[in-house]
């Protein structure tokens, strides 16, 4: 992996372990010599992610929207950052830019960039892996209730391990980096759906 899309809240938590948990993402990405794709913004987590990276001399590639890089959020201090029309073109510049997926903790557009990750690798428009860092229990209630989606039939047995998910970013990048891609919808035979 040469390239993660990182997802995470733009908003900065009260609680302070959530944007030094970022700040860690983006220093151990650039230690190991993976590059972060990510929403191009200087605030909350998103900034701390880049603000680790490029403090260890990571390469950090911004796509952000039109809409806010006129708000003056965009972080010019970027390795490269692209001003996209809006959020649509965004979401397929993580896709095109990276070799993966790493969800943090975040909000509404986070879900969004993860539930889109994650349908894309089911229909097979993408073979990368989707991983969450699962930090202090984060996520417990979304896996939760990815397992019940299971459950009832809604996630189909051969999709049932896009998600990868781990306590711990360096076992979570391990299993990124041996990730084996599901078979996608469009491979599928009429009687396996």
């Amino acid at each position: 992996m040469k390239r993660l899309a990182v997802y995470c809240g733009s908003a900065t938590p009260a609680d302070p372990r959530y944007v030094e948990l970022a700040r860690e993402v983006g220093e151990t990405l650039a230690k190991r010599g993976i590059g972060v794709v990510y929403g191009g913004g200087r605030l909350g987590l998103m900034g701390a992610v880049a603000s680790g990276a490029l403090a260890a001399g990571g390469e950090v590639i911004g796509v952000i929207p039109q809409a806010l890089a006129g708000k003056e959020v965009a972080n010019h201090d970027c390795t490269e950052l692209h001003v996209v029309d809006g959020m649509h073109a965004r979401k397929l510049a993580f896709t095109e830019l990276s070799d993966g997926f790493l969800t943090l903790p975040g909000g509404v557009g986070t879900m969004d960039e993860l539930w889109e990750a994650v349908s894309w690798a089911q229909l097979g428009y993408h073979a990368k892996p989707v991983g969450i860092l699962n930090a202090f229990g984060f996520y417990d209630h979304l896996l939760a209730f990815n397992r019940h989606m299971a459950e009832v039939g809604f996630v189909r047995p051969a999709h049932q391990g896009i998600i990868l998910t781990e306590h711990e970013l360096d076992l979570l990048l391990d299993r990124m980096a041996v990730h084996e891609p599901a078979t996608p919808i469009f491979a599928m035979k009429v009687s396996e759906l």
